[in-house]
């Protein structure tokens, strides 16, 4: 049997502290996730769109093999795309929503709630 925390129970002000900023800093690691899949899920529709004006050619057919493979690429190319900063609309939309989804965030030119 190991004994895996060996800390003093002692500074309970200090814990809830760390807790709390824990906390907030889950809230802003989902909020960024959820921005970056936002512009994610917005590359992948501009990408269809702009495969849908390029004509096909039949080097190799038109099967529907074909089109799931070719979804599935932008799919993943996009979820990329996003994290290594994409367009900067996760930037942006993450700038907009912070404040209202984590408390005490205040960011430039705007005013304190």
């Amino acid at each position: 049997m190991q004994i895996q925390n060996t800390e003093p129970v002692t500074g309970g002000i200090a814990r809830t502290k760390k807790t709390a900023a824990a906390g907030q800093s889950a809230e802003e690691k989902k909020l960024k996730a959820a921005c970056q899949d936002m512009e994610a899920v917005f590359l992948n529709m501009l990408l269809t769109e702009m495969r849908k004006s390029v004509p096909k050619d039949s080097l190799f057919g038109n099967s529907n093999q074909d089109e799931i493979m070719k979804s599935l690429l932008d799919s993943e190319l996009t979820k990329g795309m996003s994290k290594a900063g994409g367009i900067g609309l996760a930037d942006m939309m993450y700038r907009q929503l912070s404040p209202g989804v984590i408390p005490n965030t205040t960011q430039k030119g705007q005013a304190p709630r």
